[in-house]
């Protein structure tokens, strides 16, 4: 029994009966038992493997409303193509160009998820964004609002034809598969038959030729029109999928006023900048070729033009103890030059054929292991404040690449098994999000809450729409240390980042019930706006994912320059 008996089984039964809803889920349920299908496929799903002759008939039984209504937000990860760091290389950093691990990204071991796509994409990051929307169409994921995360090395470090044609790229891919699977009449609903017809859908996922004639007719699609990169952003504005975010990772040599402007053009709204350690010879020893206050600068510059940040962090580095490593931790928390809204800990791994491998075999150096990472992280986390979300704990890497080091994939999980067993209570975003709450308790009122604290010589203000427990959505309003644009002026705020979870309320509502939020977001912004007029602030600067101006226009924001900004 597979899967693929499953279909052959259950889409004659849905032709001929026409069940409803109910109907089909036992249905659907019981075949799968019968058929040894460990997750249930969702209807998009039994579309996409119905024979062609039979989707018109079986379409109407299974989407019952358009699939424009399946909302939210995914990522698409989109990895450059390999190339060394400008300054050279690590100890500890395994791939790039050439290495022991092959012609792969700087940092990367090529086994990540999103290298794997990338490298069967050729590094198109055109090719590598429509793969990832058709996935999620076949999976019944959203895919009308994305996040992309530019991954793969030191991405504002190169030149800037690179640069604009990859972005440009990606920005494409998203609009095009938007005009492309969109019906234009009614505008609203996606187009499964279209889709499936490109895709050449159901297809065998090992057919090199499929996927050839694929990636052939894309790449006409892409070269149909010479539209430059400004010109694709503007058009997403109002895209059927948008882009609700940008990421980009570097280093802080190349995160400081003069990289941030560059990303701000090509519509960054948020920066992975790896810092690794607080402690000078400690980034020294490891090869970075910048400074501490090389971070310091960078985290300043990078505020005070509205980027949040995302800082990695590598505790168990040569020269640290576990003292040291604990308490560089927690000045990431009592130092105003760091206080990170996010926050990857990366305890150090060893990977053959780099510098940190030759001095682990000659017993120079041993790495964290998995218990002391686990019992280091748990520790800390009773240091974390409200307005910092922990990301990650550990790298998305195959636990047998590395040859030292955290040996398991479930460090999270084992750190929260620690923090149990201590009675440690870990108050960052993540841990307090409304999606993730096991606990709800109805009878508690969500509030407005605000935190004030000095970060980079300027100060933030963290406003949270939360429970005791639980947090529903927040803003990160800033007041800047100094004006790096026009566009900043000197009674100038920042909106950083305006965030409501999925799973929130709606105002007059439970407050606990899990629908789609229609007003956490203005209730933020009233208040952010409320506390910048209090401050003699005249003007308040927003830095908007390119897909998100059209809500901050609602709200009386207008276009203004990379960001969009309202006269207070």
């Amino acid at each position: 029994m597979t899967e693929q008996s499953y279909y052959q089984e259950i889409i004659p039964i849905i032709l001929e009966k026409k069940p409803n809803k109910e109907s089909l889920v036992n249905l659907k349920t019981s075949l799968c038992k019968k058929h040894g299908v460990k997750q249930i496929p969702t209807d998009i799903q039994i579309l996409m493997n119905t024979p062609k002759e039979y989707t018109e008939q079986i379409k109407p039984i299974l989407l019952t409303k358009p699939t424009r209504s399946i909302s939210g937000v995914s990522v698409v990860a989109v990895m450059s193509a390999p190339r060394m760091c400008p300054h050279g290389r690590c100890i500890y950093c395994p791939g790039g160009p050439n290495s022991k691990l092959g012609n792969v990204p700087q940092s990367y071991t090529g086994k990540e998820p999103s290298t794997l796509r990338a490298i069967r994409n050729n590094y198109d990051p055109y090719l590598i964004t429509m793969n990832r929307l058709e996935q999620y169409v076949v999976t019944g994921h959203a895919f009308d609002k994305i996040e992309v995360i530019i991954q793969g090395g030191t991405f504002p470090s190169y030149d800037k034809e690179y640069k604009d044609d990859f972005v440009r790229g990606i920005f494409k891919a998203l609009n095009d598969f938007g005009e492309m699977f969109f019906e234009k009449e009614g505008k609203e609903e996606f187009d499964l038959i279209k889709f499936k017809e490109f895709f050449e859908l159901p297809h065998d996922v090992k057919d090199d030729e499929r996927t050839k004639r694929i990636q052939e007719k894309l790449l006409k699609k892409k070269n149909e029109n010479s539209s430059g990169v400004e010109q694709e952003i503007k058009k997403n504005e109002t895209g059927k999928i948008r882009c609700i975010g940008l990421t980009m990772e570097t280093r802080s040599d190349y995160g400081k006023a003069k990289s941030g402007n560059d990303m701000l053009r090509l519509g960054c709204t948020r920066v992975e900048l790896g810092i690794q350690s607080v402690y000078e010879d400690v980034i020294e020893f490891i090869g970075r070729k910048h400074t501490v206050q090389d971070n310091i600068d960078s985290i300043r510059d990078l505020r005070d033009l509205g980027f949040k940040i995302n800082m990695h962090y590598m505790p168990g580095l040569p020269k640290t103890t576990r003292q040291q490593d604990l308490e560089g931790l927690k000045q990431l928390f009592t130092d105003p030059n760091y206080k990170p809204d996010m926050l990857k800990v990366y305890p150090c791994m060893v990977f053959e054929g780099t510098p940190l491998y030759a001095m682990m075999k000659l017993g120079e150096f041993t790495p964290l292991s998995t218990e002391q990472a686990a019992d280091l992280i748990a520790e800390f986390k009773k240091y974390v404040p409200k307005y910092c979300r922990i990301m990650r704990v550990n790298r998305d890497i195959p636990s047998y690449m590395a040859s030292g080091g955290v040996d398991k994939t479930n460090l999270r999980q084992i750190i929260e098994k620690k923090c149990k067993e201590k009675n440690i209570h870990c108050n960052c975003i993540r841990c307090r999000e409304i999606g993730r709450a096991e606990d709800l308790d109805k009878t508690e009122k969500p509030e407005l809450t605000i935190a004030e604290y000095e970060a980079s010589e300027g100060k933030e203000f963290f406003i949270a729409y939360e429970t005791k427990r639980h947090i529903l959505g927040f803003a990160r309003l800033r007041f800047p240390s100094r004006s790096l644009r026009d566009e900043i002026t000197p009674t100038t705020a920042l909106i950083r980042e305006l965030h409501v979870y999925g799973q929130a309320i709606e105002i007059g509502k439970d407050p606990l019930d899990k629908t789609q939020h229609k007003g956490i977001g203005k209730l933020l912004m009233a208040k952010a706006e409320e506390i910048a007029k209090q401050n003699k602030k005249h003007k308040m600067v927003v830095i908007s994912g390119v897909g998100v101006r059209e809500y901050y226009k609602k709200l009386g924001y207008q276009n203004d320059g990379p960001y969009v900004s309202k006269i207070l």
